[in-house]
């Protein structure tokens, strides 16, 4: 595996979530990309760079698909012209955050309640760049951070008992359904939260490791009444890691 490293000083978790937002924009987005812009608080400050570097005229001739209704106010405010993947169905690059990131790469997203528009974006993206802090690492998904799952909310309670059962699922994990706010997963309410999609979110909590990843996500796939899942296997180009002894950049 591939790893470079750059010293940085002592940072707090902002700052280093804001080093790698930079970084990614710096390192990887030219003028005259189109450029998938993620959702969260590390993806928050490449969308931020990019208005900058707009702004500045050292970027010029990019066209940006954001992954939610958030992201898009935030750069439509920095003067980035925005697109969907209706106008391009393919990107140049795409830039996000991770809630978990295993030693192959693999990730947990959706902790934001993003996850089917991150995903339909960055699967499409010739390099999908992730940006995170080192607590982000993990040596096996599942029991830092609860998978979310994207349902119907029609027989929401009928799909959450399915999804329990799975063979790569059964007896390892919880389908808790995600109440109040879809931006998080804390029950900051007493309604089922919705998706900026109008779906139903549960999180899948692990006391064990995950044991078989892309099992997990494709039995989920197949499951009638789930719109998609937060595990993105197999899609990273390269994760920028922020940590207190510096940056590293992680590639398969």
């Amino acid at each position: 595996r591939q790893s470079s490293r750059h010293t940085l000083r002592m940072a707090t978790q902002d700052e280093l979530k804001k080093e790698v937002g930079y970084k990614s924009i710096d390192d990887y987005v030219e003028s005259g990309m189109k450029v998938g812009l993620g959702t969260g608080s590390t993806a928050y400050f490449a969308v931020e760079r990019l208005g900058q570097k707009l702004a500045a005229g050292e970027l010029t001739d990019i066209i940006a698909v954001p992954t939610s209704i958030r992201t898009k106010e935030q750069a439509e405010s920095l003067g980035i012209p925005l697109t969907t993947l209706d106008e391009f169905s393919s990107l140049d690059v795409a830039i996000d955050g991770a809630d978990e990131v295993d030693p192959q790469l693999n990730l947990v997203k959706g902790g934001g309640g993003a996850l089917l528009r991150e995903k339909m974006v960055e699967i499409v993206a010739s390099k999908f760049i992730v940006i995170v802090d080192e607590s982000k690492l993990c040596d096996a998904l599942g029991p830092g951070f609860p998978i979310p799952v994207e349902i119907t909310p029609f027989c929401h309670e009928h799909t959450k008992r399915v999804v329990e059962a799975l063979p790569a699922l059964a007896g390892k994990c919880e389908a808790v359904l995600r109440l109040g706010s879809s931006t998080n997963n804390q029950a900051d309410g007493d309604e089922p939260a919705v998706t900026d999609n109008g779906n139903y979110i549960l999180d899948l909590t692990f006391k064990e490791p995950l044991t078989d990843a892309p099992a997990a996500a494709a039995q989920l796939k197949a499951t009638c009444g789930v719109v998609e899942h937060g595990l993105f296997i197999d899609m990273t180009t390269a994760v920028i890691i922020a940590g207190k002894e510096g940056i590293e950049v992680k590639k398969p």
